[in-house]
């Protein structure tokens, strides 16, 4: 399927990730209804941050995923839709399992039945590496087992279950994909790379991260934007070949230890 000119929802485009796929279906020639966090502020997230003609060419669309009725109105009219709207933070969900359970499993569940309700094309949902959890082999594929090691975790893990559970009751057209490590510019200073990127900007001579044995596959976030265009093409009946993990397979320790 050629997305050109397609009318897409993106769910979380006020994200990190959400706003840089936003910024590429609009190349693409895109109609784009970006779905942002409704908050008391007015605020749009990193979409605050487009130049005006960008955001002149964007429809945004301020509700919560939690609210199915919100998600059903967002819906209306879209070929299909991109869904990363999610709480992400692990620490948080550990004293907060509730609201992710909230978010994350019946926010897609809200976005699944409203791609039902208004017959949408395709719908690409976004999990995460974590529904892996600590890797029993490496590199990890799509047939590694899911391990709940977080209540983060474990509701990405209902979500993608959801997911699936409606390709094989209805036919839903899903594909769902799992991003591993992305970096880039607006992530979160709290991540690894920016961690070690502010430290030497601030003169550091010995890099502090904590654990630096386990090596990551790391992604920039605009490889992210050509890998969702064309999972969005695949239609195959098969749910084996709907399920991706997006990782460049080149394996990296986030620092060295010192030689002694």
């Amino acid at each position: 399927m050629d997305i050109t000119k397609q009318k897409i929802l993106v769910t979380g485009a006020d994200g990190f990730i959400g706003s840089h796929l936003v910024e590429g279906l609009l190349d693409k020639g895109c109609q784009v209804r970006a779905f942002v966090f409704y908050n008391s502020f007015n605020s749009w997230g990193w979409l605050d941050t487009f130049p005006k003609e960008k955001l002149d060419k964007i429809e945004v669309f301020s509700g919560d995923v939690r609210d199915p009725n919100g998600v059903r109105k967002a819906m209306q009219g879209m070929d299909m839709v991109f869904h990363l709207a999610a709480l992400i933070a692990i620490p948080f969900s550990y004293h907060s399992p509730d609201s992710y359970v909230d978010t994350n499993i019946k926010g897609t569940l809200n976005v699944l039945q409203a791609a039902r309700d208004t017959a949408c094309h395709h719908v690409l949902i976004t999990s995460t590496s974590e529904v892996y959890g600590t890797a029993q082999y490496v590199p990890i594929d799509e047939n590694h087992p899911f391990q709940g090691q977080s209540p983060y975790s474990a509701t990405k893990i209902g979500a993608d279950r959801i997911a699936e559970s409606f390709y094989r009751s209805f036919n839903t057209p899903v594909t769902i994909v799992r991003p591993f490590n992305t970096y880039g510019p607006r992530q979160s200073a709290r991540a690894v790379i920016p961690t070690i990127i502010t430290q030497l900007l601030n003169g550091s001579t010995e890099i502090s991260l904590g654990s630096i044995h386990p090596t990551r596959d790391f992604n920039f976030v605009s490889e992210y934007r050509g890998r969702f265009h064309c999972d969005c093409r695949d239609t195959s009946h098969d749910w084996r070949r709907n399920k991706h993990c997006l990782s460049t397979g080149d394996f990296h320790r986030a620092a060295c230890p010192r030689d002694h």
